[in-house]
C-alpha cells in the first residue's frame, strides 16, 4: 500500500471512518495514481507521459472530497494544487481579462507569452501560467453552469493536457451530464470527450450519505452562548472535517479579497463578526455559499434595531446559504425565533427564523446543492 492507503487504514482503525467497499475501490485507484505520479519523474533523456487522471462522481455525502483530500495531502508530489472548481474558473477569467488589458508590447514581454500563437489569444498564456505552478490539478465540485465557462473549457484543457498536467476531480454529475441542457452545448461536448480520454471515470456509489449521518449525529444550533456551545462547535468541526488541519483562504470577490479564517474539506468557519460586523454584501455571501457545502458560525448575538446593520447582513447571508442549500452549524444567543423579537425589523426577521429552523432539518441536509449566481 502507498501513503494514501496507509492514512485511510489509520482512519479506519481509530474509528474516524467506517469500512465502505465503494470508498475502498476509489481509494485503491487514487493510491495507484499517487504511485504513478511519483514514478513519472523526468530522466536525463526522457520526459515521461503524465499519468491518466481521475474523475470521481457520485451523490452528495459519499466521501468524494474526503478521499481526494487524503490523496492530495498524502501524495508527496510537489507541483500540485487543490482548488474548488468555481474558484479556479474565477482565477481563469481574471487572467483572461488581465491579458486583454495588456498592450501588444506588454504581451510580447510577458513570461506567459506562447511563441507561435496570436498575442490576442489569452488561452495559451492562461494555460502556461497554470501549468507552471502545478502538474497535478485537483478540483472539488467540478460543475459547469455558465456559458462563459463552457465556451473556454475545451481549448483551455486541451492546452493544459498538452503541457502534461494530470487532473483529479470530484463532481455530483457524470461527465456526460456536465452543462446538461446548456446554451450552445454542442460547442462544449468536445471537452467532455477530451475529459474522458484524459481521466478514468469512477462512480463512487456508496450506499451511505456520510455527510447526512455526521450532520444528524448531533444538533447544529447551539444555545445559549458560552463554553459549552464553543466546545460543541469545536467538536462539530473536528467530526465533519475528520480532524483535517484547517487552513486560511482568501476568496476573490470582484477584485476584493474576503478572508476565510478556517476551511477544510469543503467546510468553512467564521464568527458572526467576521461575516456581519464588516461591510460585506450579497456578492460576498454568494461566493461563500458557492464555495463551501457547510458553514460554521460562532457567536451569533441577539439582534435589535441597535445592531440593525449587522442584522440586515445576517438576513442576506442566510438567504444566500439557504438558496444554495449550504449547511449551517452555529452557536447563538437564542433560538432562531428569539434572536430578533422587538423593534423595527423584527417582523421581517420572522422569515429568516423560519429558514433557520428549516436548515436544521434532516430533509434540508439531504437536499442537493444548488449552483448560485454571484
Amino acid at each position: 500500500m502507498g501513503a494514501v492507503a496507509d492514512e485511510y487504514a489509520r482512519l479506519l482503525s481509530d474509528g474516524s471512518m467506517r469500512p465502505d467497499p465503494a470508498q475502498a475501490d476509489t481509494l485503491a485507484q487514487l493510491d495507484a495514481l499517487s504511485d504513478a505520479l511519483l514514478a513519472a519523474k523526468p530522466g536525463l533523456f526522457r520526459k515521461p507521459a503524465p499519468p491518466k487522471g481521475l474523475y470521481i462522481w457520485g451523490d452528495v455525502g459519499r466521501g468524494k472530497s474526503m478521499l481526494m483530500d487524503l490523496f492530495f495531502h498524502h501524495t508527496p508530489f510537489k507541483n500540485k494544487t487543490r482548488i474548488h472548481f468555481h474558484a479556479f474558473m474565477q482565477d481563469v477569467h481574471a487572467f483572461l481579462n488581465y491579458w486583454r488589458s495588456l498592450s501588444e508590447k506588454e504581451r510580447k514581454r510577458s513570461q506567459w507569452r506562447v511563441r507561435g500563437e496570436s498575442l490576442d489569444d489569452p488561452i495559451g498564456p492562461a494555460a502556461a501560467k497554470i501549468a507552471a505552478s502545478a502538474k497535478l490539478l485537483c478540483f472539488d465540485e467540478f460543475q459547469v453552469t455558465q456559458i462563459t465557462d463552457a465556451m473556454i473549457l475545451s481549448r483551455l484543457f486541451d492546452a493544459l493536457f498538452a503541457r502534461g498536467i494530470t487532473m483529479v476531480s470530484t463532481s455530483n454529475r457524470p461527465p456526460d451530464d456536465l452543462y446538461k441542457d446548456g446554451l450552445n452545448r454542442q460547442h462544449f461536448t468536445p471537452f467532455i470527450e477530451r475529459l474522458k480520454q484524459k481521466c478514468d471515470t469512477l462512480n463512487l456509489a456508496s450506499e451511505r450519505d456520510y455527510r447526512l449521518d455526521r450532520l444528524s449525529e448531533a444538533p447544529v444550533w447551539y444555545t445559549p452562548l458560552g463554553p459549552e456551545a464553543d466546545a460543541a462547535l469545536d467538536a462539530a468541526w473536528t467530526r465533519l472535517t475528520l480532524c483535517a488541519e484547517p487552513e486560511t483562504l482568501s476568496l476573490n470577490i470582484s477584485g476584493r479579497t474576503l478572508p476565510v479564517p478556517a476551511h477544510a474539506g469543503g467546510l468553512a468557519r467564521f464568527t458572526f463578526e467576521d461575516l456581519c460586523a464588516r461591510p460585506l454584501g450579497p456578492a460576498d455571501y454568494l461566493a461563500i455559499a458557492a464555495r463551501f457545502h457547510t458553514v460554521l458560525i460562532d457567536h451569533i448575538p441577539k439582534l435589535s434595531p441597535e445592531n440593525k446593520n449587522e442584522a440586515i447582513r445576517f438576513v442576506t447571508l442566510i438567504d444566500a446559504l439557504y438558496e444554495a442549500k449550504t449547511n449551517l452549524i452555529a452557536s447563538a444567543a437564542a433560538e432562531p425565533d428569539a434572536l430578533y423579537t422587538k423593534g423595527d425589523g423584527s417582523f421581517e426577521f420572522q422569515r429568516t427564523a423560519s429558514r433557520l429552523f428549516e436548515m436544521r432539518s434532516t430533509e434540508y441536509f439531504a437536499l442537493e446543492r444548488v449552483a448560485v449566481e454571484e
